[in-house]
């Protein structure tokens, strides 16, 4: 029994995905249902209204450069902005105001995830979900792969490209250092409005749920990471739908990390699938380079043989024609050889002219 190449790779790939998905459906649970008490920030854009106070605060704290924007510029609204180097949060503008109706506002900064995706793809852990809600970030562990800026669904995380010697990777903290001392974080702390609350993420949800009750008419009802991708850290609420204000809409409520658990599992099995996959593919290949070769081979061989005999018919032609122009060259050699000998002779049978002063 013979076997395709397309045959033997259709085999192996339906077989690893009916392994995968064995194994994905025998882990069907989360990886972490996250710490009793955990803190947590609720951001309700009702009340915000983009004073950018909370982004001075944070740069502040963080030991980073002032924003280059003025605190009442208005004109940074222009387009939205995005976490970087300089700036661990930003403030964007998603509806203008009219009549009785505030623009809305929304702070972006790392989510801090219950079971953070950016921890998941570190294949050395430099990243580490806390008891107390933040997930922190060690450099001294980082080895620049950013796998993690890339894992982030929420584009939260940046990275030092401007620092040559000691890139890192950074984003919001949530104040880590100040809630050990049991301070709140910079930016709650500088909201004029009260539109940033720090507090445990339980009560906060709760919170969140009584202002959607009690004023139905001035929130969308939904409170953004209570369960999106496991549940956040960051919670946020508005009049507005996520997806009008750049948070992804209509995703799953399980982890992240836990949707790809089923596919590590099967690491150790790819581990020693592999090689044997690409043994096939190489016999695969050298089998089919080898028909190659001898049907090229081959070929070589009928043209070899078609021009030599061209070549073989054109030397006989060109040696008839040789032979024939030398025979043509004798004679003509032998006409002129006679024609010599009748004018030597006609000269030699001419009589003498007589000699002056001779007899008469």
């Amino acid at each position: 029994m013979t076997i395709s190449r397309r045959g033997f790779i259709t085999g192996a790939v339906v077989g690893s995905l009916g392994l995968a998905g064995a194994a994905r459906a025998g882990s069907g649970v989360h990886l972490f249902e996250g710490h009793p008490g955990r803190k947590g920030l609720l951001h309700d854009t009702t009340l915000c209204v983009g004073c950018r106070s909370c982004e001075f605060a944070c740069n502040e704290v963080n030991k980073l450069p002032v924003p280059k924007a003025p605190i009442n510029d208005k004109a940074i609204f222009s387009a939205r902005r995005g976490i970087n180097d300089k700036l661990y949060t930003v403030v964007n503008k998603y509806a203008e105001g009219g009549g009785r109706r505030p623009p809305v506002y929304r702070k972006h900064q790392c989510m801090h995830c219950n079971e953070p995706c950016c921890a998941s793809v570190c294949f050395v852990k430099a990243f580490v979900k806390t008891p107390e809600g933040p997930v922190l970030y060690d450099p001294d562990l980082c080895v620049g792969c950013r796998y993690c800026l890339f894992a982030c669904p929420y584009y939260a995380l940046a990275y030092e490209y401007n620092e040559p010697l000691a890139p890192k990777v950074v984003r919001c903290t949530m104040c880590y250092p100040r809630i050990k001392e049991g301070k709140n974080p910079a930016c709650a702390d500088a909201c004029p409005t009260g539109a940033i609350v720090y507090g445990k993420r339980g009560d906060l949800v709760r919170m969140a749920r009584d202002r959607i009750r009690k004023f139905p008419g001035r929130y969308f009802d939904h409170i953004f990471g209570e369960h999106e991708y496991g549940g956040t850290s960051w919670l946020t609420v508005s009049g507005l739908a996520p997806g009008r204000l750049d948070l992804p809409e209509n995703i799953v409520h399980e982890p992240l990390p836990n949707l790809t658990t089923g596919f590590l599992t099967l690491a150790p099995l790819v581990t020693a699938i592999i090689p044997g996959l690409l043994a096939g593919f190489y016999a695969f290949t050298k089998r089919r380079d080898h028909l190659h070769e001898e049907a090229l081979r081959r070929e070589l061989a009928r043209f070899a043989r078609e021009r030599a005999d061209e070549v073989e018919k054109a030397l006989s032609a060109a040696r008839a024609q040789a032979a024939r122009d030398l025979e043509r060259a004798v004679e003509r050699g032998r006409r002129t050889g006679r024609l010599e000998a009748v004018r030597e002779a006609a000269e030699a049978a001419k009589p003498e002219p007589p000699k002056e002063g001779g007899a008469r």
